[in-house]
């Protein structure tokens, strides 16, 4: 056998990878995006058109009716459709905002600051990522309760920090570990102090950083159920995901309707994914490379 012959036999045939590549592709997408469309195509029907046989994949006779009771006034799912957006709206953003502010701290103090016990206590913070959400969830209800933050915007927003804070101090770490050093020794040797530095040199630097964090964090938010259902009963304070949930036992509400809700609660995570996914993307491929 030539040596040829035997080098074109050991060739890899990428041609075969590729094509299976792209099938995986093609079936994963299909598996995502089929019962999203699914449900949007049911918030534009009626309930009959929705329970034909044989199914239909279009909209035949689209309506906005199943919107329009959503939005509307004058009904107890509207009101509370309503009510629990604007919860989910506050309850994110200030989690996210004091998430950013204390993992932005936290990360600078591990990656630049030298004290005792610093390695230790890192690998502590990262280590509490690996323990499931529901083994925290008995205690912290009873934290919670115990200072009667149940039904509190507080308290909903005190456990997410508690619970996104490890990832975001991890992502930020990241980000102050790839900036060079140099940057703060010119602003140490020039007089600054440390807040002066991070907040002047390294925070408009890092701001990638913390565009990506903050987008992961509010979405890690928005799609909260078990906490928010458990440490809050109350139409006041509970989530948009608790309430749609909790519309089919509350009422005799149709398909068409629940899937109405449902786009509703995914428009803002699909527009924030879709808009600001470069930035999500880049600043959390930057920060993982040194």
């Amino acid at each position: 056998m030539s040596p040829a012959w035997s080098a074109r036999r050991r060739r890899p045939v990428r041609g075969g990878t590729s094509t299976v590549r792209r099938i995986g592709v093609v079936l994963i997408v299909l598996w995502s995006v089929i019962p999203i469309y699914w449900a949007l195509k049911m918030s534009f029907q009626t309930e009959g058109d929705a329970r034909a046989i044989p199914a239909q994949f279009f909209p035949i006779r689209p309506t906005l009716q199943n919107y329009a009771r959503l939005l509307g006034s004058g009904s107890d799912v509207s009101g509370g459709i309503r009510q629990s957006t604007i919860n989910i709206v506050i309850e994110c953003a200030l989690a996210t905002i004091i998430t950013i502010l204390l993992a932005t701290i936290a990360a600078y103090a591990f990656s630049r600051l030298h004290f005792k016990g610093k390695n230790i206590f890192f690998y502590a913070v990262l280590a509490t990522m690996a323990f499931p959400p529901y083994t925290t969830l008995i205690p912290l209800y009873r934290i919670m309760s115990g200072f009667g933050l149940v039904n509190t915007y507080t308290g909903i927003v005190l456990v997410y920090v508690s619970g996104f804070l490890p990832l975001a101090t991890w992502i930020m770490h990241n980000y102050f570990q790839s900036l060079p050093d140099g940057i703060e020794e010119a602003g140490l040797v020039d007089g600054a102090r440390r807040l002066q530095v991070l907040w002047h040199l390294l925070l408009p630097l890092a701001r990638p950083g913390i565009i990506s964090t903050a987008l992961i964090t509010f979405l890690f938010a928005w799609g909260q159920f078990l906490f928010p259902l458990v440490l809050s009963s109350d139409l006041s304070t509970q989530p948009l995901t608790v309430v749609i949930a909790a519309l089919q036992g509350r009422h005799d509400v149709p398909s068409t309707l629940m899937s109405a809700a449902g786009v509703l609660a995914i428009i803002i995570p699909a527009l924030i994914a879709l808009i600001f996914n470069r930035y999500i993307v880049n600043g959390l491929l930057t920060g993982s490379t040194r």
